[in-house]
């Protein structure tokens, strides 16, 4: 089976791949920049074919040598989720790249959507629930899987939209709570500034992201929204004082030096029954 990934330097792309080539499947990667993915452990093992998402060819599939499984993960512009160039710019250019492929022959699509699409609702989130995104980038990722659900009545193909909530790993965005706190640490600083924590959030390894994305890709009896979730909540504190106590590390932490973010919900988590059900 040929598997085509998209955003294939980026964190979760970087740790999709490793797995699928583990799992002996042959990978069509594709990114903007081939001189980053030559850093990557993995680019020799694959068939790598350099694309930028604003340019759509002709016959995109082709391309791509007709994969027989996409799993989309690319998408500029992160992590500002209020910038409106994915409103403005972002969106048009992902629907474009990928009503190409499905309609030059791609049968199967699996892209990865976000938790924020929920909006401010607080408490465990099922794939029943009424979105209402509240922040650029998640009223971007919403309105795609909306056109590509349109998209169907043109085209035969499988969909399934991945809803991710938050992850942590090696390769992750500076920005995330886990990487800041590492750099303080690295830097020998004697205090690690933070919000007071007490914020609940629903979180899982990069690696298990990972094994769950070609899970769901794989599986032809499911379609729609799955979540990608642990269904475990966590206080931001305690994830915080678990990692340091996993990795044996002591920091001082400044607890309420930053306000609570705004664009997401004070107490929310995943149900992963869909996701166990596969």
């Amino acid at each position: 089976m040929k598997i085509l990934v998209t955003g294939a330097t980026g964190f979760i792309g970087n740790h999709v791949i490793e797995e699928l080539l583990k799992q002996e499947f042959q990978v069509i990667a594709t990114s903007r920049n081939i001189e980053k993915a030559k850093e990557k452990s993995w680019f020799e093992k694959v068939i790598y074919i350099e694309h930028d998402l604003n340019n759509v060819e002709d016959n995109l599939f082709h391309k791509f040598n007709e994969p027989d499984l996409l799993i989309h993960l690319a998408w500029n512009g992160l992590p500002n989720y209020k910038k409106l160039f994915h409103i403005e710019t972002e969106l048009m250019n992902q629907y474009h790249f990928i009503k190409n492929l499905v309609g030059s022959g791609l049968t199967n699509v699996n892209i990865t959507g976000t938790c924020f699409e929920y909006g401010m609702l607080d408490g465990q989130l099922n794939e029943e629930l009424v979105v209402n995104p509240q922040n650029p980038y998640a009223i971007a990722k919403n309105s795609l899987r909306i056109f590509l659900e349109q998209l169907q009545q043109e085209h035969s193909f499988k969909f399934k939209w991945m809803r991710l909530f938050y992850m942590y790993g090696k390769g992750q965005n500076e920005n995330a709570i886990l990487s800041q706190l590492q750099n303080a640490i690295n830097k020998h600083e004697s205090v690690f500034n933070m919000s007071l924590g007490e914020q609940i959030r629903d979180y899982l390894s990069i690696e298990e992201i990972a094994k769950n994305i070609i899970k769901v890709s794989l599986h032809n009896n499911t379609q729609g929204i799955i979540n990608i979730c642990s269904n475990e909540p966590i206080k931001i504190i305690d994830l915080v004082k678990k990692y340091l106590l996993d990795t044996k590390q002591t920091i001082s932490l400044n607890l309420g030096f930053y306000p609570y973010p705004d664009y997401e919900p004070f107490s929310f988590w995943g149900d992963n029954t869909k996701l166990k059900n596969i």
